[in-house]
């Protein structure tokens, strides 16, 4: 039994930072080119350079995604697009097409391979074949049940590593391999431009009565034809690495860096926790945890294929988001309970708010003051960016989230 890498996203390098902060022991993201979310900020080369070497000082790794099905116009970029990132100090390049796996095998020979969730891989003798050719890790298609998984982990060798999504939004279609949005939008899912068309609202119309559009709604945020419900297995820790999986890993690249300090939190507790209490079969995880995953905006929570078939979110095809980002804490507390921080959604002075350490359980504390850069006293916080001092009535950490439960 091994205990499981936390691996969290990093669309950009605010989130990059944050996962660190929040003690993941690896860190995915994508260049400027041949990953899979566009929509991110993603990096360029001299930010992949100075990320690498943040966790690498951290003792901690970085994946670089090169997971997209490059077209042949698109090859001949590739030899030095892995160079460089392999320069930067990569730990492995995350990769679903056979071509750019060799072609990382000649140009970056000791950067290690992992093949993407996009390779589809849902048997042993599929894992075996990318082992065979070069493979470190493979990233197993999300439509397989922890039994499977476990099979699997017996049937190959133990430098194999596995690795799974655990927690996240879930395509749609297997392993990601969607043409929805090509059709619809003629944007390429398969080179990171999806445009979520499984996530938009729709309407039925009969064929003699054109022009008469019929919502057929579950609730008053319409109906959601293709909605799946988001992935989450925080309380399966224990399942997971029974079954031999070696890296966990959290989706959301194109999320923000509250969502990647929340979850990176999370699934850092419930690994330590479980780790030390691993000879107690009764092991559950504590509530805090789960609950913290509830603060982040999120569709209904299910377990996704990993014990049988899942269902679809009918109820309310909607996120729920029952609070806000409102803060990053720049400089912890002085004497004075006094912490400055740079605000990102408006809160007043007198709010209950919600804090999240890099360190330990979530708090509270009450905003009893604010003062801006001229140091005037000011009953708001109510631009993007502002630095402003905030007192509190208990001691706040540097480098903790500020959020405020909605109404």
């Amino acid at each position: 039994m091994v205990k499981p890498e936390v691996l969290s996203p990093a669309g950009d390098s605010e989130s990059f930072d944050t996962a660190l902060r929040f003690n993941a022991d690896a860190v995915y993201l994508a260049g400027k080119s041949f990953g899979m979310r566009t929509a991110s900020k993603n990096f360029s080369f001299e930010e992949l350079k100075l990320s690498c070497d943040k966790a690498h000082a951290l003792k901690k790794k970085v994946y670089l995604t090169c997971n997209t099905l490059p077209r042949n116009a698109d090859l001949p970029l590739m030899p030095a697009f892995l160079q460089q990132a392999a320069a930067c100090g990569v730990d492995a390049f995350i990769i679903a097409d056979l071509g750019v796996f060799e072609m990382a095998k000649r140009y970056a020979p000791e950067v290690e391979r992992h093949i993407s969730t996009q390779g589809g891989i849902i048997n042993y003798e599929s894992a075996l074949a990318w082992y065979n050719i070069g493979a470190k890790r493979v990233v197993l298609a999300r439509e397989m049940r922890l039994d499977e998984i476990a099979e699997l982990r017996a049937r190959i060798p133990d430098e194999l590593e596995i690795e799974c999504f655990v927690h996240g939004a879930m395509c749609v279609s297997f392993s990601g391999r969607c043409l929805i949005s090509s059709f619809m939008t003629g944007r390429d899912a398969n080179r990171g431009d999806c445009a979520q068309p499984c996530r938009w609202k729709y309407h039925l119309y009969e064929e003699n009565r054109e022009g008469q559009f019929f919502p057929v709604e579950e609730d008053d945020k319409g109906t959601y034809l293709y909605n799946s419900r988001d992935l989450c297995m925080i309380e399966h820790i224990p399942a997971l690495v029974q079954a031999g999986v070696n890296s966990l890993k959290i989706e959301g690249r194109a999320k923000t860096y509250y969502y990647t300090g929340v979850t990176t939190n999370a699934y850092r507790h419930a690994v330590d926790e479980y780790w030390d209490h691993r000879d107690e079969p009764d092991y559950r995880v504590s509530p805090w945890i789960v609950e913290e995953l509830e603060k982040i905006s999120h569709r209904a929570y299910s377990t996704g294929f990993f014990f049988g078939e899942p269902g679809q979110e009918t109820v309310n095809g909607g996120y729920i988001r029952r609070y806000n980002a409102v803060a990053v804490c720049e400089e912890g507390s002085n004497a004075e309970n006094v912490c400055v921080i740079t605000q990102r959604n408006k809160f007043l002075v007198g709010d209950t708010l919600d804090i999240l350490p890099p360190d330990g359980f979530s708090f509270e504390v009450k905003c009893l003051g604010l003062k801006n850069e001229e140091g005037e006293e000011v009953p708001s916080a109510p631009h993007p960016m502002q630095r402003l001092w905030m007192t509190t009535d208990r001691s706040i950490p540097q480098g903790s989230v500020i959020r405020k439960r909605n109404p």
